[in-house]
């Protein structure tokens, strides 16, 4: 839809909605930078910490506590005080855990300022989706949502590539570099300038224009209508009032259905949240340097492919984008899950072919080409259809009645599943990569039958419609 000052039925300024996006899914860097950034100091801080395979996925995930508290009051704080102040805070939270972190002492501490973080990124993994559907045309919701996957990915991307620098740059992880500081604790304090960045951009943009009515200020929302719409914007505010009057009297009440029980709607949203998790996508993300030096990489070539993996991940979002939008959700995660099932089969299969030397498996140089590639088609999979996808649903599937508190209960859900992985993994590997990838190949084929019974579409839906 052209951004013309001509006035046709919903018509939008493509290039302002686009803007707003953009800085709300900045939350989602921080949250690809905060979750992704250990990835390349779990190895020497375990080492300077001294700690057991337990204790290294317990200070690894110990941020996902933190993120299921951030999520699950985000949406309930942002209705209070509005979104925009919720984003400063997270902003706030960021830069704390960015140099706690760098200055730890020990795995307690460690594990503090990781939670610290982890509230952090809670919160923005609620809002930024929230705020984006909010203030976006419903032709082009999906694409916006979308932004803040490619956000978190690109995240993700610049805490590995920082990642790598640095530790090049000194020689290994756990060398000194400058004031003292060994380079894994400098991968952290790389946080601290996008975390203040993240605030200081995210008072420049304007208030949810919902939140705006809802504390009765019409005439600011009108405006930040009039910045997004060319026309028909009397008409969004009275559909947003409608709503808005529901929305005043909801309570968890609302999120039951009359025989007891969750609304089957809010299921759906916890279910994928689950999925997204369960097929285990952060494993990769959080341990692949690690993953690849024990199957025979050195540390620098590994920290290499953690890179190009993750830029893998950004190129695949950006077809999401294109595509989310035209097919629609439904599609995008058949074909995820469908392609997640056979790259983790294969990688399953492969670990369970491995000869084991000193307790760690061997691959031929065949099969390590192989686990390659199937690790990258699993990027490839997910990154296309249930990275972006699910924000997208979970900013979107649930009626203005109960979408601020379906979301952060969806939100903490996938927090929660995400802790439960990242905690188990360096223990199922202890078993066995097989089994490890042989339990997320089960949950990929499990999303695929749950997507064809339960999922609805929600292409092109005013967020006012919503069932």
């Amino acid at each position: 839809m052209s951004s013309s000052t001509t006035a046709t039925p919903g018509a939008y300024h493509t290039a302002r909605v686009v803007q707003l996006a953009l800085v709300a899914a900045l939350g989602g860097f921080l949250f690809g930078f905060d979750t992704a950034v250990v990835n390349g100091a779990v190895g020497a801080m375990r080492e300077d910490f001294g700690m057991s395979s337990a204790l290294t996925g317990f200070v690894v995930s110990s941020a996902l506590l933190g993120c299921m508290l951030g999520a699950y009051l985000a949406g309930r704080i942002a209705d209070r005080i509005g979104r925009i102040r919720v984003m400063v805070i997270a902003s706030v939270l960021f830069t704390l855990s960015s140099i706690g972190s760098a200055l730890a002492f020990g795995p307690v501490d460690m594990i503090f300022w990781r939670t610290v973080g982890g509230v952090g990124v809670g919160a923005a993994s609620v809002i930024a989706p929230a705020y984006i559907a909010e203030i976006s045309p419903a032709a082009i919701r999906g694409r916006m949502g979308s932004l803040q996957q490619l956000a978190i990915v690109t995240g993700i991307f610049v805490a590995l590539l920082s990642d790598f620098a640095i530790a090049a740059a000194a020689g290994g992880s756990n060398e000194p570099m400058a004031f003292g500081l060994d380079a894994w604790r400098w991968m952290f304090l790389a946080e601290a300038l996008p975390a203040v960045a993240y605030g200081v951009l995210a008072v420049t943009i304007p208030e949810s224009p919902r939140f705006l009515i809802r504390v009765g200020d019409e005439q600011r929302a009108r405006d930040v209508l009039g910045q997004v719409l060319v026309d028909g914007i009397d008409t969004r505010i009275s559909e947003i009032k409608r709503t808005i009057v529901r929305e005043a009297r909801s309570s968890f009440a609302d999120l039951r259905k009359p025989g007891g029980g969750l609304l089957p709607i809010v299921w759906i949203g916890i279910a994928l949240s689950v999925f997204q998790q369960f097929v285990g996508i952060n494993v990769i993300f959080y341990y692949s340097s690690t993953l690849w030096q024990s199957v025979g990489f050195t540390e620098d070539d590994a920290l290499k492919q953690t890179v190009i993996t993750s830029v893998t991940n950004i190129v695949v979002t950006l077809v999401a984008i294109a595509l989310i939008d035209k097919i629609g959700r439904r599609l995008l995660l058949l074909i995820g899950s469908t392609g997640m099932t056979a790259s983790l089969g294969v990688m399953a299969w492969i670990f369970s072919q491995a000869r084991l030397v000193d307790g760690q498996p061997d691959l031929t140089d065949d099969a390590a080409l192989i686990a390659l590639v199937a690790a990258n088609a699993f990027v490839v999979f997910f990154g296309v259809s249930w990275g972006p996808v699910v924000w997208v649903l979970l900013g979107e599937m649930f009626n203005n009645t109960i979408r601020g508190l379906a979301l952060g209960i969806a939100a903490a859900a996938q927090w929660l599943a995400n802790f439960v992985i990242s905690t188990t993994f360096p223990s199922m590997a202890d078993v066995g990569l097989w089994f490890a990838y042989g339990f997320y190949t089960v949950f990929a084929l499990l999303s695929l039958l749950f997507v064809l019974r339960f999922v609805p579409e929600t292409k092109g839906v005013e967020l006012e419609d919503m069932a």
